[in-house]
């Protein structure tokens, strides 16, 4: 008996084989017309004489047709396929009859009747389900392993591809405004921004190293100075963080600068942007001029520098109350939650549980409140203009608030109650849509933030930040007082960037250094070569960055930036497809002059 030949049931090879449709493209027009497609094998049906294979590629599905009876080789062979076998198949476009119209797929009124079948590789059977309606839950552990495969899931791939459109839309919108698209160098020095940078060793320079850039800041400011005028990338940056469901250590964003600029420039410029990336994404373009709020609105109207308008604005109310009426500390801010009907006990026992977390004192018996005060409650229902079946509470602090703004922390808690209401009761009363997208300027930013644990002032944005003109002279006498430059822009409640009018005057530069505490000598080492640029012409000048990973997660309906991005790592920022980071051999370390030393709590 002769041996039999190891690679009789080998794959196909490709050989002049060439596809002449996406499986996702064919329609009507093509019935008749003779074609090959290719792809993966997504669901197999087999009715004896009859079998039909839902085939996929990156364009969709279309059904492909075997019959035992015209075409028995093709239908022998189709019975050996299973899930994610890669094949082609060649035959004609047919009408499929009307009772087997699929109206869940574009491709649904046609099919291919496979001729010939070409089995291109095999597979062994997915970790995972990628049928989207039969499959069960997968835990985001396992799909990062086998993100290969994840990759193929048609909702990955919707998403990518919205990536690829916006990414084609940013890049059209910039050119047809004049802009150029230059890159910034990834190896530079460390020059601190809020995060830990990534270093790098160099070999070459013992002892010394690179960093992974947080922004290319400096860099698009340089190029202002060098007389590029308007500039933009779709940029790599890299923060050595906590993570969260909207960051990630390495991540892209939209990076903008401009000369010879205002404010209102800039604003415009990005406005036009997010029409054209909505436009892109097939969502509701925002009518312009995006609404704008300044700092102190925000945080009196919503308590969130990044507020949600999809809930209605708050309302602080303590004038509306004589004193002694309530025990407050602080302002005393009323929250409406629209339509949410009457709430259970243990619903409020929640809220008020999470309002004490928050170091709040809530009021929310309002049917008490009106007998013992009517008029006031009756002033407060109107400032919120409340309607019938509305929630309503009052909050203030616990306990007197301190610092240099401390209105402000009762603000922010009572933001984050109205909130946390807000998304208990979303699904209820679809109060938080997704495909409700409200954009928003924030403006006039306070130039500085106070560390408590640090004990001194800190940028609230970046130390870049020019303060306003009218604010200038309390820079070192009264740091809280002043106002910057600085406008954040904020989609659904999530801060998609922020940008300022940059400070391009070397003596104002070195007098808001002094107002961080930098001394001289810090200064010009951490910044020397900026600050000697800066005496070099210096143009006025602004810009922008967006995080573009947020921005995709929002517009494609999505929780986490994770569901956007091809080759995210995990929240502990590992990637467990790569099984990164890992060990080097020590010899690679030696080169470098680096030992390691595990720090005691790692």
């Amino acid at each position: 008996m002769p041996a039999r030949d190891p690679l009789a049931d080998a794959p196909d090879p490709l050989g002049s084989l060439q596809r002449t449709h996406y499986c996702g493209e064919i329609r009507d027009a093509d019935i008749g017309v003779r074609a090959v497609l290719m792809g993966w094998v997504h669901r197999k049906r087999d009715l004896g004489g009859l079998l039909f294979v839902h085939l996929r590629d990156r364009t969709g599905i279309s059904q492909v047709v075997f019959n035992a009876e015209t075409h028995p080789e093709a239908h022998a062979r189709a019975e050996t396929l299973r899930g994610e076998y890669v094949i082609a198949v060649a035959g004609p476009i047919v009408r499929r009859s009307e009772d087997t119209y699929n109206p869940n797929l574009d491709t649904g009124t046609v099919e291919l009747v496979a001729h010939e079948l070409y089995v291109l590789n095999t597979s062994e059977t997915p970790p995972f389900q990628l049928d989207e309606e039969e499959r069960a839950p997968v835990s985001e552990e396992i799909r990062l392993k086998y993100r290969y495969i994840d990759l193929r899931r048609p909702q990955m791939q919707r998403n990518l591809q919205l990536r690829h459109r916006v990414n084609l839309a940013i890049r059209e919108c910039f050119h047809s405004q004049g802009f150029l698209e230059i890159e910034t160098p990834f190896m530079t020095r460390s020059t601190p921004e809020g995060a830990r940078d990534f270093l790098v060793p160099s070999r070459i320079q013992p002892g010394q190293m690179y960093a992974l850039p947080q922004s290319p800041q400096l860099f698009k400011q340089l190029l202002m100075v060098g007389g590029y005028d308007r500039y933009f990338q779709i940029v790599r940056c890299f923060r050595d963080e906590d993570l969260r469901a909207d960051r990630q250590p390495e991540f892209t964003q939209i990076d903008v600068e401009m000369s010879f600029i205002q404010e209102n420039g800039v604003l415009e410029v990005i406005e036009e942007l997010m029409a054209r990336v909505c436009e892109a994404a097939g969502v509701e373009i925002p009518h312009l001029p995006l609404a704008r709020l300044t700092h102190a609105e925000a945080m009196e109207g919503y308590g969130s520098d990044k507020p949600d308008l999809r809930l209605p604005p708050m309302a602080v109310v303590t004038d509306l109350l004589a004193p002694g009426d309530l025990p407050v500390n602080g302002p005393l801010v009323a929250i409406r939650t629209p339509a949410v009907g009457k709430l259970s006990r243990r619903e409020r026992e929640q809220f008020r549980d999470y309002a004490k977390e928050l170091n709040l004192r809530v009021f929310d018996d309002f049917r008490g409140l009106t007998r013992k005060m009517p008029g006031q409650m009756a002033s407060i229902r109107d400032r919120l203009q409340a309607r019938e079946g509305d929630f309503l509470v009052l909050a203030s602090g616990l306990q007197a608030a301190s610092g240099p703004r401390p209105d402000e922390s009762v603000l922010s808690a009572a933001g984050s109650l109205r909130t946390r209401i807000g998304s208990v009761f979303s699904d209820r009363h679809g109060l938080l849509r997704d495909r409700d997208l409200r954009f928003l300027w924030v403006t006039d930013f306070p130039m500085f933030e106070w560390d408590s644990n640090e004990e001194h002032w800190t940028p609230a944005h970046h130390p870049f930040t020019s303060p306003h003109d009218d604010d200038v002279e309390k820079l070192i006498s009264a740091p809280e007082a002043c106002r910057s430059k600085a406008y954040d822009l904020v989609l659904n409640g999530v801060e998609l960037g922020s940008g300022s009018i940059r400070i391009h005057r070397r003596d104002l530069q070195s007098r808001v250094f002094e107002a961080l505490g930098f001394s001289a000598e810090e200064a010009h080492h951490r910044f020397g070569f900026f600050l000697e640029a800066l005496q070099y012409g210096t143009p006025p000048h602004g810009g922008i960055a967006l995080g573009l990973d947020r921005l995709i997660m929002l517009l494609a309906g999505e929780t986490t930036i994770r569901d956007v991005i091809p080759f995210p790592k995990t929240a502990k920022g590992t990637d467990l497809m790569c099984e990164a980071p890992n060990t080097v051999p020590t010899r690679n370390l030696t080169e470098l002059g680096l030992g390691l030393r595990v720090a005691p709590n790692a």
